[in-house]
């Protein structure tokens, strides 16, 4: 996909976002690196069929939703232990340096597209977590507020052999005088050590007038757990990919990811796992909701590599229809080389049962709520997947507020 240039955006604007910040010399590097790939990065693929893009990258205009030099955020960080830091980029070089510097790019290519290179190049907010060995902390939390007509974001994760550790990150709009269209893009790298347990929370809610680009991958070692749960409420388009590369031997992760689409809401939604080690699991579970004419797009991909022996790879996406002018597209995918496999893989969009739906009416129930409850009941088996008990309380309440 062909990207655009962006006129008001140069070498002197980087340095100058460098500079503000203190930055070593390594990053201001690594800045310029990936502004000067933007000249050739393509944006992220989307699936397609003849004669139809199911989500249009290309229609962005980055000209006028990239302001670099005046992004705003106000950010709530906490850490429920001492053992474990919970800093701002800004903050955390001075002390962690070198720790930034043999982890940051390592999970993420900065280059890996255009929009990643565009957000390493330009991020001024971000979050550096850092558990040390054998840490196991379970009440990190990270709520940001969006309050620019552009916000870029960058976080990294490092969990150090035997360390434990579940974080929290939301994100919404906040009291701002900017009217126009916005954009937010959000990188995520996790790097678990050995016996490692990392699980990572993330809730979009901003509003209808913004473009969200988030990008979240992990990197599991001998033994470590990474388990995502990426749920997304707000936005007009948001484009959302979740993946981890399970490198270590008996590694595990489990994504599962949540939306619900009203008025002419987009969501892209990607998860993917590679299989690279023996003894690897991982499950893939996502449903949707989508009212109005609200779009969805998912692809799931479970990679299982030639030396990955004894894998075990499940997969499911379902997606509930409230209205008939909606549209939702899923595509599952397994790719395997190693037939010492266990995997499964399965899609399904459909509508409020109608004979559920005539239950409930013939039982007092007016349709509206009938509807709503079966709505709520569509979600539960999601929502117990979801261990952390303040981050499933704030998924049902989203829900519940937007069947209102």
């Amino acid at each position: 996909m062909s990207t655009q240039a962006i006129e008001s955006l140069s070498e002197d604007t980087v340095r100058r976002i460098a500079d503000e910040r203190d930055e070593p010399e390594w990053l201001l590097k690594t800045r310029l690196d990936a502004l000067a790939a933007l000249e050739t990065a393509e944006l992220p693929d989307v699936i397609q069929t003849p004669g139809r893009r199911w989500t249009d990258l290309e229609a962005l205009d980055f000209e006028a939703l990239v302001d670099p030099l005046n992004q705003a955020d106000e950010t709530e960080r906490t850490a429920g232990d001492d053992e474990v830091v919970v800093l701002p980029f800004t903050e955390a070089l001075a002390e962690y340096g070198d720790v930034i510097e043999a982890n940051f790019g390592s999970v993420l290519d900065p280059e890996h597209n255009y929009l990643t290179a565009l957000s390493v190049a330009l991020f001024t907010t971000g979050t550096f977590v850092y558990v040390p060995e054998g840490v196991d902390v379970e009440d990190v939390t990270v709520r940001a507020e969006m309050n620019s007509r552009s916000l870029f974001s960058q976080t990294l994760v490092v969990a150090e052999e035997s360390s434990s550790v579940t974080i929290l990150e939301s994100i919404e709009t906040g009291d701002s005088e900017v009217a126009d269209d916005r954009y937010f893009s959000n990188l995520v790298e996790v790097v678990a050590g050995e016996n490692a347990n990392v699980q990572f929370g993330s809730l979009q809610n901003l509003d209808t007038d913004s473009y969200t680009y988030s990008l979240k991958r992990a990197v599991t070692d001998t033994y470590a757990t990474v388990d995502w749960i990426e749920s997304n409420f707000g936005s007009k388009l948001t484009r959302s990919d979740i993946e981890t590369e399970l490198d270590g031997d008996g590694s595990e992760s489990q994504i599962v990811g949540t939306f619900f689409g009203t008025d002419d809401q987009h969501f892209d939604i990607n998860a993917r796992v590679w299989h690279q080690a023996e003894q690897t699991t991982a499950d893939l579970v996502t449903r949707g909701v989508l009212d109005d004419v609200a779009r969805s797009v998912y692809e799931g991909v479970q990679d299982v590599g030639e030396d990955a022996w004894n894998t075990s790879s499940y997969q499911r996406e379902n997606t509930l229809m409230l209205s008939d002018d909606a549209e939702a597209d899923a595509s599952p995918k397994l790719i395997i080389h190693n037939h010492d496999t266990e995997a499964s893989h399965s899609a399904t969009v459909g509508q409020v049962d109608a004979e559920d739906l005539f239950y409930l009416e013939s039982r007092s129930i007016d349709s509206r709520t009938a509807r709503n409850m079966l709505v709520e009941g569509f979600f539960v088996p999601v929502l117990e997947e979801i261990a952390v008990d303040e981050f499933r309380d704030d998924v049902e309440d989203l829900v519940v507020e937007r069947l209102q």
